[in-house]
């Protein structure tokens, strides 16, 4: 059993008075590993409370929690003997990037190859392809932006929509019925000259008088 405990801060005593447990976290992706539940060899809550607290009359019996209570230095050493064999325990899943000191997991957020977490030392495989996926996107949004578009495209209806506004289902353009739930689609119609919104069986537009199809 080692001497000191590595792992000072990323953890979470989940210890009770019935036993021993704690959950350690990796400080990149914030995943982790809970120890397996040892129970207290003393036993029941009175049993752990020093004798002296008697003295402090009804203070243990309102104490919220386990580390507002006043335990025997034989509960505190079983406490710290438990604490150094569930950070043994998962040891093996963590690794301490010599860069940035962070405690990482093995699985996810460690660069084996580079001897460095995966912040110090990125993936370039997943970095190339996050930046080419971003570039995708960046030229698709550039090209909507830059084309010219015909009004007349969207006189039969909002082609734009593509959700139903009672279910949330996916619909096609020009849908008149949701796919999944038959709420009719209302249909927006724009002018074929000027663009203006108008009503569904209007003949003629309201605002510049331009007669529709």
């Amino acid at each position: 059993m080692a001497e000191f405990i590595e792992f000072t801060s990323n953890y979470q005593d989940l210890s009770t008075d019935r036993g021993f447990q704690w959950e350690f976290r990796c400080e990149r992706c914030d995943n982790g590993y809970r120890s397996k539940f040892r129970a207290s060899a003393t036993g029941a809550v009175t049993e752990v409370l020093d004798v002296a607290s008697g003295i402090f009359g009804g203070l243990l019996g309102t104490a919220a929690n386990v580390s507002e209570r006043v335990h025997s230095a034989a509960w505190e050493r079983a406490h710290d003997e438990n604490f150094s064999q569930a950070a043994q325990e998962v040891r093996p899943h963590f690794v301490q990037c010599p860069r940035c000191n962070n405690w990482v997991c093995r699985q996810r957020c460690w660069n084996e190859k580079r001897g460095l977490c995966f912040d110090c030392a990125p993936d370039t495989t997943v970095e190339v392809a996050a930046a080419q996926a971003g570039a995708i996107t960046e030229q698709a949004v550039e090209a909507v932006r830059t084309r010219t578009y015909d009004v007349k495209d969207y006189v039969a209806g909002d082609e734009l929509r593509a959700a139903c506004p009672k279910c949330g289902a996916a619909l096609k353009t020009g849908a008149k019925f949701c796919p999944e739930c038959g709420t009719p689609i209302k249909q927006n119609r724009f002018c074929t000259e000027c663009g203006s919104p108008i009503e569904a069986n209007a003949k003629f537009c309201p605002s510049c008088g331009a007669k529709q199809q």
